[in-house]
């Protein structure tokens, strides 16, 4: 869509939205800048046109696109005025892509997508000369997407909030990691979220590829719907096509081939999920034709990620590992697996209406002591109760919950943060909680 001359309203003055507004200046469209705060945060030096403060009709007056912020649902005043109108709604996401010019690889799923994106990016980086990391890893495609040229190949973290709004977007290359339940307080359904995540392969045609998870149900059946290429991984199936875990190997069959990509113990990252992510990375590198042994280099000297069973620091032989990035019950059962050690977890945040049924099964496996923090600590409480779980310890703050897990651990034991919850009753977001979090653990 040539956008040129075009008004186009972005809603919210949040990173995303200030680098769709920085992209519209630069294709000579005209950004106008609406947000609920009447005294937004901008950029210095940032001078543009703006409607603040509660909803209006008239912002919509002249209009001929609206941008919408992730954190806008679809179903929000401002978007069903706009639709009302028959003015377009895009997010940041559709709005770079209407000026990529190279190839895309597009990473979802519940949990696994950062670290995913961030390996493939390294995997791509080791065979292009041009790639950009972008999308909900933190750094808006808007900001990168000029930069791109028909050699390159941006590796794109795509949320489900982002997804709702996507409408020409086509990458070269999907993968859907895995689906369970998470934010349903804003996709209302089951039914309504998986749709909206498996939309990433709506505009791939028959010469590209779809990366899936075969151990999940629901994307396994998915698959027989597409028209692309279909590349499953797995953990625990031993697939004639695919990507496997086989004998203590990553291993890639194809035809009568079969092909070594790394040895799982000589990954830096840890646990099972850990195995998938890289099997997801691994397929999206043989789909972008990058050599096996590269791939299998790159996964063996990658390390994991900020925020995603992050190793902090050894204090009187406890071991204590950030896993602020599990923000859902999927996430942090995964995190809670990885540990070899009789484990402290600190859990808890907002309410995202999740079931904690899952993820409290876990706690007799691993789990020394369950110390409990933020909105949802009762509610956690109460799912570990009764599985036969009973010792939990409430405490006010982070720095109450570390304090006590410094007190109480012994030589051997590990300390882990995976909240299993968002973060906005306390923090910020995620970032913040696991920032403060090795702050404390780092003064110990």
């Amino acid at each position: 869509m040539e956008l040129r001359g075009k008004k186009v309203l972005v809603a919210g003055a949040g990173k995303s939205g200030i680098s769709a507004i920085m992209l519209l200046e630069k294709v000579e469209a005209v950004p106008v800048l609406y947000d609920l705060n009447e005294n937004p945060s901008l950029p210095e030096g940032l001078k543009v046109d703006m409607r603040l403060g509660a909803f209006k009709e008239e912002y919509l007056t002249d209009i001929d696109l609206l941008v919408i912020s992730p954190g806008i649902p679809i179903d929000s005043e401002i978007v069903l005025a706009a639709v009302d109108r028959n003015i377009p709604v895009w997010g940041e996401i559709e709005l770079a892509y209407n000026y990529e010019k190279g190839s895309v690889v597009a990473i979802t799923g519940t949990n696994g997508k950062t670290t995913t994106t961030a390996l493939t990016g390294k995997i791509m980086e080791a065979a292009f000369s041009s790639v950009f990391v972008v999308g909900n890893i933190g750094i808006p495609y808007a900001d990168k997407v000029c930069d791109t040229d028909k050699e390159s190949v941006t590796v794109a973290e795509i949320s489900s909030f982002q997804l709702e709004t996507v409408h020409s977007f086509a990458p070269k290359v999907t993968a859907i990691l895995n689906i369970t339940p998470d934010h349903l307080n804003r996709h209302k359904t089951m039914e309504n979220y998986i749709a909206v995540k498996e939309s990433i392969t709506l505009n791939q045609s028959q010469d590209d590829v779809c990366i899936l998870n075969y151990e999940d149900e629901a994307l396994r059946a998915f698959a027989s719907t597409l028209k692309c290429k279909v590349i499953f991984f797995s953990s625990r199936t031993s697939l004639d096509e695919g990507l496997v875990s086989e004998d203590g190997y990553i291993v890639y069959k194809h035809g009568a081939l079969k092909e070594t990509v790394c040895r799982i113990d000589d990954m830096k990252i840890i646990g099972e999920h850990n195995v998938e992510n890289a099997m997801a990375a691994a397929a999206a590198g043989i789909a972008m034709g990058i050599d096996i042994k590269t791939i299998g280099k790159v996964i063996c000297d990658f390390e994991a990620i900020e925020h995603r069973i992050e190793f902090v620091k050894e204090v009187k032989g406890v071991l204590y590992y950030n896993d602020s990035k599990g923000t859902n019950p999927d996430s942090s059962i995964k995190a809670v697996n990885s540990m070899t050690r009789p484990t402290f977890l600190i859990a808890g945040g907002s309410e995202k209406n999740s079931d904690y049924t899952e993820f409290a099964r876990t706690f007799k496996a691993h789990l020394k002591k369950l110390v409990l923090i933020g909105v949802t600590k009762e509610k956690i409480a109460a799912s570990a109760r009764a599985e036969g779980f009973t010792d939990i310890v409430f405490q006010d703050t982070m720095e109450d919950a570390i304090r006590y897990c410094y007190d109480n651990a012994v030589n051997g034991d590990a300390v882990l943060l995976s909240p299993a919850c968002a973060s906005f009753d306390m923090f910020k977001n995620y970032e913040e909680r696991g920032r403060i979090f090795k702050e404390y653990v780092r003064s110990l």
